[in-house]
Protein backbone atom coordinates (compact mmCIF):
# COMPACT_ATOMS: atom_id res chain seq x y z
CA UNK A 1 0.00 0.00 0.00
CA UNK A 2 1.45 3.45 -0.87
CA UNK A 3 1.82 5.92 1.87
CA UNK A 4 -1.15 8.66 2.48
CA UNK A 5 -0.34 11.84 0.62
CA UNK A 6 1.32 13.94 -1.98
CA UNK A 7 2.80 10.30 -4.02
CA UNK A 8 6.18 10.23 -4.88
CA UNK A 9 5.34 10.14 -8.91
CA UNK A 10 4.18 6.69 -9.99
CA UNK A 11 5.60 6.21 -13.31
CA UNK A 12 9.07 7.76 -13.97
CA UNK A 13 9.59 10.39 -16.24
CA UNK A 14 9.46 9.29 -19.83
CA UNK A 15 12.91 7.39 -21.10
CA UNK A 16 13.57 6.56 -17.38
CA UNK A 17 12.99 3.44 -16.09
CA UNK A 18 10.13 3.45 -13.26
CA UNK A 19 11.45 2.57 -10.06
CA UNK A 20 9.97 2.31 -6.26
CA UNK A 21 11.22 2.72 -2.90
CA UNK A 22 10.06 0.36 -0.22
CA UNK A 23 9.61 1.01 3.14
CA UNK A 24 9.46 -1.57 6.13
CA UNK A 25 8.15 -0.29 9.62
CA UNK A 26 6.53 -1.11 12.77
CA UNK A 27 3.18 0.09 11.39
CA UNK A 28 1.84 2.16 8.71
CA UNK A 29 1.84 5.07 11.15
CA UNK A 30 5.60 5.04 11.18
CA UNK A 31 5.57 4.20 7.41
CA UNK A 32 3.81 7.56 6.60
CA UNK A 33 6.29 9.70 8.64
CA UNK A 34 9.33 7.82 7.10
CA UNK A 35 7.50 8.75 3.75
CA UNK A 36 7.30 12.97 4.67
CA UNK A 37 11.12 12.49 5.79
CA UNK A 38 12.32 11.17 2.61
CA UNK A 39 10.27 13.66 0.46
CA UNK A 40 11.86 16.45 2.58
CA UNK A 41 15.77 15.21 2.22
CA UNK A 42 15.44 13.59 -0.66
CA UNK A 43 12.99 15.72 -3.30
CA UNK A 44 15.16 14.11 -5.93
CA UNK A 45 13.94 10.43 -5.11
CA UNK A 46 10.67 11.29 -4.08
CA UNK A 47 9.39 12.29 -7.54
CA UNK A 48 11.51 10.14 -9.18
CA UNK A 49 10.47 6.94 -7.41
CA UNK A 50 6.91 5.66 -6.19
CA UNK A 51 6.86 5.11 -2.04
CA UNK A 52 5.65 1.52 -1.40
CA UNK A 53 4.62 0.11 1.45
CA UNK A 54 5.33 -3.96 2.83
CA UNK A 55 2.77 -5.09 5.39
CA UNK A 56 5.12 -6.81 7.63
CA UNK A 57 6.02 -5.02 11.31
CA UNK A 58 9.68 -4.92 11.74
CA UNK A 59 11.26 -6.75 14.76
CA UNK A 60 14.96 -6.89 14.35
CA UNK A 61 16.54 -5.07 17.14
CA UNK A 62 16.44 -8.01 19.80
CA UNK A 63 17.60 -10.78 17.34
CA UNK A 64 20.84 -11.97 16.81
CA UNK A 65 22.88 -14.36 14.55
CA UNK A 66 20.77 -16.66 12.25
CA UNK A 67 17.79 -16.08 13.78
CA UNK A 68 18.59 -12.31 12.28
CA UNK A 69 20.11 -13.53 9.10
CA UNK A 70 16.53 -14.88 8.30
CA UNK A 71 14.10 -12.19 9.50
CA UNK A 72 16.48 -9.75 7.22
CA UNK A 73 16.23 -12.04 4.41
CA UNK A 74 12.58 -12.24 4.27
CA UNK A 75 12.42 -8.08 4.49
CA UNK A 76 15.33 -7.92 1.99
CA UNK A 77 12.84 -10.53 -0.36
CA UNK A 78 9.48 -9.34 -0.12
CA UNK A 79 10.75 -5.61 -1.01
CA UNK A 80 12.51 -7.63 -3.83
CA UNK A 81 9.04 -8.99 -4.56
CA UNK A 82 7.19 -5.70 -3.94
CA UNK A 83 9.81 -3.97 -6.87
CA UNK A 84 8.61 -7.16 -9.32
CA UNK A 85 5.06 -6.67 -8.73
CA UNK A 86 5.11 -2.86 -9.38
CA UNK A 87 6.98 -3.88 -12.54
CA UNK A 88 9.90 -1.40 -11.02
CA UNK A 89 13.30 -1.26 -10.21
CA UNK A 90 13.90 -1.02 -6.46
CA UNK A 91 15.99 1.99 -5.86
CA UNK A 92 15.88 1.79 -2.31
CA UNK A 93 15.15 -0.24 1.00
CA UNK A 94 14.05 1.89 4.21
CA UNK A 95 13.45 -0.31 7.31
CA UNK A 96 11.97 1.48 10.54
CA UNK A 97 11.92 0.20 14.25
CA UNK A 98 11.49 2.19 17.29
CA UNK A 99 14.26 1.33 20.00
CA UNK A 100 12.50 2.05 23.10
CA UNK A 101 16.00 3.37 24.07
CA UNK A 102 18.57 5.67 24.01
CA UNK A 103 21.31 6.31 21.39
CA UNK A 104 24.45 4.54 23.90
CA UNK A 105 26.69 1.60 23.25
CA UNK A 106 23.37 -0.78 22.68
CA UNK A 107 22.29 1.66 19.99
CA UNK A 108 25.64 1.50 18.10
CA UNK A 109 25.67 -2.23 18.51
CA UNK A 110 22.13 -3.11 17.36
CA UNK A 111 22.93 -0.33 14.23
CA UNK A 112 26.49 -1.57 13.43
CA UNK A 113 24.79 -5.39 13.37
CA UNK A 114 21.55 -4.68 10.74
CA UNK A 115 24.12 -2.50 8.69
CA UNK A 116 26.21 -5.25 7.88
CA UNK A 117 23.95 -7.85 7.38
CA UNK A 118 21.52 -6.03 5.23
CA UNK A 119 24.84 -4.63 2.89
CA UNK A 120 25.55 -9.05 3.12
CA UNK A 121 22.14 -9.83 1.97
CA UNK A 122 21.52 -7.13 -0.32
CA UNK A 123 24.68 -5.23 -1.45
CA UNK A 124 23.16 -3.77 -4.51
CA UNK A 125 20.68 -1.74 -2.75
CA UNK A 126 20.34 1.54 -0.62
CA UNK A 127 19.18 1.36 2.53
CA UNK A 128 18.30 3.17 5.08
CA UNK A 129 17.87 2.33 8.55
CA UNK A 130 15.40 4.65 11.05
CA UNK A 131 15.96 3.31 13.88
CA UNK A 132 14.65 5.83 16.26
CA UNK A 133 15.50 6.60 19.60
CA UNK A 134 13.10 6.08 21.66
CA UNK A 135 10.49 5.92 19.29
CA UNK A 136 9.30 7.97 15.96
CA UNK A 137 7.54 10.53 18.62
CA UNK A 138 10.92 11.46 19.52
CA UNK A 139 11.85 12.42 16.01
CA UNK A 140 8.20 14.47 15.86
CA UNK A 141 9.91 16.34 18.25
CA UNK A 142 12.22 17.56 16.48
CA UNK A 143 9.20 19.71 14.65
CA UNK A 144 7.39 21.10 17.43
CA UNK A 145 5.69 24.18 15.31
CA UNK A 146 3.96 21.32 12.85
CA UNK A 147 1.68 20.29 15.66
CA UNK A 148 -0.63 23.32 15.87
CA UNK A 149 -1.06 22.74 12.11
CA UNK A 150 -3.00 19.81 13.42
CA UNK A 151 -4.69 20.51 16.23
CA UNK A 152 -4.45 24.40 16.72
CA UNK A 153 -4.79 24.38 20.24
CA UNK A 154 -1.31 22.18 20.76
CA UNK A 155 1.61 23.41 21.69
CA UNK A 156 4.71 21.35 22.65
CA UNK A 157 6.06 22.10 26.19
CA UNK A 158 8.72 24.48 26.62
CA UNK A 159 10.93 21.24 28.53
CA UNK A 160 10.55 19.57 25.26
CA UNK A 161 11.70 21.87 22.75
CA UNK A 162 15.60 22.52 21.96
CA UNK A 163 16.93 19.13 23.27
CA UNK A 164 18.30 16.06 22.32
CA UNK A 165 14.82 14.50 21.97
CA UNK A 166 16.59 10.81 21.51
CA UNK A 167 17.28 11.67 25.54
CA UNK A 168 13.15 12.24 26.21
CA UNK A 169 12.17 8.79 27.33
CA UNK A 170 8.50 7.27 25.82
CA UNK A 171 7.97 10.64 24.34
CA UNK A 172 4.76 9.31 23.04
CA UNK A 173 3.51 9.68 26.52
CA UNK A 174 4.69 12.99 27.33
CA UNK A 175 3.56 14.29 24.46
CA UNK A 176 0.11 12.55 25.74
CA UNK A 177 0.13 14.29 28.59
CA UNK A 178 1.85 17.68 27.53
CA UNK A 179 -0.41 18.92 24.43
CA UNK A 180 -3.74 19.12 25.77
CA UNK A 181 -6.67 18.43 24.00
CA UNK A 182 -7.67 16.32 21.93
CA UNK A 183 -5.30 13.89 23.61
CA UNK A 184 -2.41 13.19 21.10
CA UNK A 185 -2.63 9.68 19.63
CA UNK A 186 -0.35 7.63 17.61
CA UNK A 187 -2.15 8.15 14.77
CA UNK A 188 -1.83 11.56 14.24
CA UNK A 189 2.20 11.12 13.60
CA UNK A 190 1.59 11.50 10.04
CA UNK A 191 -0.29 14.46 9.74
CA UNK A 192 2.53 15.97 12.45
CA UNK A 193 4.83 14.90 9.26
CA UNK A 194 2.94 15.95 6.59
CA UNK A 195 2.32 19.30 7.96
CA UNK A 196 6.16 19.47 8.95
CA UNK A 197 6.89 18.99 4.95
CA UNK A 198 4.16 21.26 3.88
CA UNK A 199 5.73 24.31 6.10
CA UNK A 200 9.28 23.18 5.28
CA UNK A 201 10.14 22.51 8.93
CA UNK A 202 12.15 19.33 7.99
CA UNK A 203 15.45 21.01 6.81
CA UNK A 204 15.52 23.15 10.07
CA UNK A 205 15.22 20.97 12.66
CA UNK A 206 14.81 22.43 16.30
CA UNK A 207 16.93 19.60 18.55
CA UNK A 208 19.02 17.10 18.08
CA UNK A 209 18.55 13.20 17.95
CA UNK A 210 21.83 11.20 16.64
CA UNK A 211 19.37 8.58 15.60
CA UNK A 212 17.54 10.92 13.01
CA UNK A 213 20.78 12.41 12.09
CA UNK A 214 21.94 8.83 11.14
CA UNK A 215 19.13 8.19 9.19
CA UNK A 216 19.26 11.62 7.08
CA UNK A 217 22.97 10.29 6.40
CA UNK A 218 21.87 6.99 5.20
CA UNK A 219 19.22 9.14 2.72
CA UNK A 220 21.82 11.54 1.73
CA UNK A 221 24.54 8.83 1.09
CA UNK A 222 22.24 7.32 -1.40
CA UNK A 223 23.78 8.34 -5.28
Amino acid sequence: MTPKGRQGGGRASQGRERSVIVLAGEDRNDCEILAALIRAHRPDLGAAAKLVRINDPVRLRRKSGPVLAAAVGALVGKARAKARQQQAELLGFVVHEDLDGYTDAQYDRIRDTLTAEFARQSPESRTALALAAWESEGWLLLFPDAFPHVRPRWKVPAPLLDRDTGRVKDAKEELKRGLGLPVFRESDGPAVAREALQHRLIPSPRGTNRSYADFVGDLTGWT
